[in-house]
């Protein structure tokens, strides 16, 4: 039986993977790159309401359709060339497959999900960004309820009619169904890290000061889409101060004018990497990355966190790590190593500690991750 549930889930992925294939590749490369279509997802709406807040006076699927909403009239009053596309406008219930499956018919360059988090205790507090992979909280700056956050964004699919047949038999109460997510979880990571980077980099600014930083987690929303794709934990609505934030229009209006200001830093680069579409999955983020190259040091960033560790924390698991700072969030990274050949050697041992440990270059004090 457990054999049988994880080759329908691996035909589950696979089909998404090749949904995903004609929208990966281009015919023709564009002699200008444009950053031309981005999708803005307001999570839950219609009979989910997603999280709530303890007096039930405040659902999440309003919160995030009103700061959805904002971010995207302010992307069209900038950038009036660009097509802002939502998953939905209006309080009606769109499944996950189909969130992403807009994204993909509309050959977007970048997908957001905005979400609203909880929990059973009125203490967290805080925004994060999450991009597709395998769950190891225990590893990163995140909290002990990532997988519980998981379960309950994931579980949307419970609420679809014929959910076992379209997801192939994933259960987002099983662990064991998300063993599969590391099949795709290095597609358009970079990009979706350098998005996630720079909108938590905005989030610091305020108005909910706490920075819960970035993670890799097995979101299904994430795993059929054919771009860059981060989904968005806009504070929490069972914390008192959050939510005073949340149910604000100041409070949206800032958050919101985050996402933007993020999005245009993200278009900027887009644009002037000078690479066209179909190239651009092989590209890190930052300066162009080539093997051996002359002074290049490579290294092993093992998380990045919002504060600041010092040397010997027992996070660390006894490697030595350096810390690099991108804005408001710290990058950990260990090893110095001369070569990507030396650099891949040293990232099978750290995997061994941290799990979603990748290579990044290290160039002039900054940190550039390498595919």
């Amino acid at each position: 039986m457990r054999q049988a549930t994880l080759r329908r889930l691996l035909i589950f992925l696979l089909s998404a993977f090749a949904c995903a294939m004609p929208f990966l590749c281009h015919a023709e490369p564009e002699s200008k790159v444009r950053l031309k279509t981005v999708v803005l997802d307001p999570g839950h709406g219609g009979h989910d309401p997603g999280c709530q807040s303890r007096d039930g006076k405040t659902k999440e699927k309003n919160l995030v359709l009103s700061i959805s909403r904002l971010v995207g009239n302010k992307i069209k009053a900038a950038f009036p060339d660009v097509k802002v596309i939502y998953t939905r406008t209006t309080d009606v219930f769109i499944p996950l497959n189909e969130r992403a499956e807009i994204a993909n018919r509309n050959k977007a360059d970048l997908f957001i999900s905005i979400h609203i988090n909880a929990f059973d205790t009125g203490s967290p507090s805080g925004t994060s960004a999450h991009v597709l992979g395998p769950s190891s909280n225990k590893n990163r700056d995140t909290f002990s309820e990532n997988m519980e956050l998981c379960r309950r964004e994931n579980s949307v699919i419970l609420l679809e009619d014929d959910y076992t047949t379209t997801y192939q038999g994933f259960n987002p109460n099983d662990p064991e169904s998300y063993i599969i997510f590391n099949l795709l979880q290095n597609a358009h990571l970079q990009q979706s890290l350098q998005f996630a980077e720079l909108v938590q980099n905005r989030m610091g600014e305020g108005p909910i000061k706490k920075n819960r930083g970035i993670s890799r987690d097995p979101f299904l929303v994430l795993c059929r889409t054919a771009m860059p794709s981060v989904l968005l934990e806009l504070g929490f609505i069972s914390n008192s101060s959050d939510l005073s934030v949340l149910r604000s229009k100041s409070g949206q209006e800032k958050l919101a004018d985050n996402v933007f200001e993020a999005f245009c830093e993200y278009k900027k680069i887009y644009e002037e990497s000078g690479i066209s579409e179909d190239e651009s999955e092989n590209i890190p983020s930052g300066p162009s990355v080539a093997s051996d190259d002359g002074g290049a040091r490579y290294g092993v960033q093992i998380f990045a966190l919002s504060r600041v560790l010092n040397d010997g924390d027992a996070a660390f698991k006894g490697l030595s790590c350096e810390r690099y700072r991108s804005g408001r969030i710290y990058k950990y990274v260990a090893g110095d190593c001369g070569s990507l050949a030396e650099a891949k050697a040293f990232l099978r041992r750290v995997r061994e500690k941290f799990p979603d440990a990748y290579i990044v270059k290290v160039e002039d004090g900054e940190v550039f991750p390498v595919n």
